[in-house]
């Protein structure tokens, strides 16, 4: 990857973005083809979603799904009356943010991939909501259906790797970790972190003998969250992010749970659409949120 066309292009024409998502598949479900490469990108409200999965989702595997009728999450094969071919649903997310199911699937995948059927099924839950959600329900609403997600987990053996980045348009990006390792594989699949900002120092690349001085290619007001499945440097400070555990990153910092978003709602990072009613009042969400107090004090809110 790093001697490809498109890397000698990227270092030709270098791309400027306030977030960059890359990714390089190990193909473990659906074919190595351009409709199976992360990341997956959907417009919802107006906005660009963009997600990079690593893992296995054994509930979002088409195999699985098109057979299996026996679970909540999944939906059996129902039969075309014109052609009287099989149609398949995308398994069904959302009874955990109050979202029934009935049965329409605006987002389906186009390739034959777990993660792009995870991708959409989690669209078409959120569609639920009737306002553009703030960032605190968005964060809360994600982690309550990835919660939903894993909890099928005992069906599948404990076999669910779930980790996964979710671009929700210019500013904001989520990261999820449900880590494991592949059977027979001692690879562990996870996710974790580090933040770059002054003063910048060098760093030393885990995997080859290189270095770099971020201080000579940055400038005084930068900062950079850098997430990857393994530390990407050895001589910087990566946290691993928790099983379970869902953290918004917005201009470099991270956000952990839905209360600290509002930091991020306050700079104007929040989503924004011209095509859906706005979201409720800052006040509404406060609240609607045990939120720590001294946070607020003297933001008007």
């Amino acid at each position: 990857a790093s001697e490809s066309r498109l890397a000698e292009f990227l270092q030709t024409y270098p791309v400027k973005t306030l977030n960059m998502v890359s990714h390089i598949r190990y193909a473990t479900r659906g074919e190595v083809l351009l409709e199976n490469v992360h990341p997956f990108q959907r417009e919802m409200w107006g906005i660009s979603f963009c997600f990079a999965h690593n893992g296995d989702v054994s509930c979002f595997d088409r195999k699985q799904f098109a057979a299996d009728e026996a679970i909540d999450c999944s939906a059996s094969p129902r039969v075309n009356e014109l052609s009287n071919k099989s149609c398949v649903k995308i398994p069904w997310l959302g009874r955990s943010i109050g979202v029934e199911d009935k049965g329409e699937r605006p987002y389906n995948p186009i390739g034959g991939t777990d993660s792009e059927a995870l991708f959409c099924a989690i669209l078409n839950a959120l569609r639920g909501f009737d306002t553009l959600p703030t960032l605190p329900v968005l964060h809360s609403a994600l982690q309550s259906l990835c919660n939903e997600i894993v909890g099928l987990d005992d069906q599948y053996e404990g076999t669910t790797i779930l980790n996964f980045l979710l671009g929700c348009g210019p500013h904001i990006q989520f990261a999820y970790s449900w880590p494991g390792a592949r059977e027979g594989s001692a690879v562990w699949n996870g996710l974790h972190y580090l933040v770059r900002e002054p003063p910048f120092g060098s760093a030393h690349l885990s995997d080859c003998d290189y270095s770099i001085d971020f201080g000579a290619v940055t400038k005084e007001d930068d900062r950079v969250a850098v997430i990857a499945t393994a530390p990407l440097t050895d001589d910087e400070d990566w946290v691993e992010i928790g099983r379970g555990q869902l953290i918004l990153f917005d201009d470099g910092l991270p956000h952990m749970a839905p209360d600290d978003c509002y930091e991020a709602e306050l700079r104007k990072h929040g989503l924004e659409s011209d095509v859906i009613p706005p979201p409720p009042s800052l006040e509404v969400d406060v609240r609607r949120y045990e939120l720590r107090r001294d946070f607020f004090q003297g933001a008007a809110i």
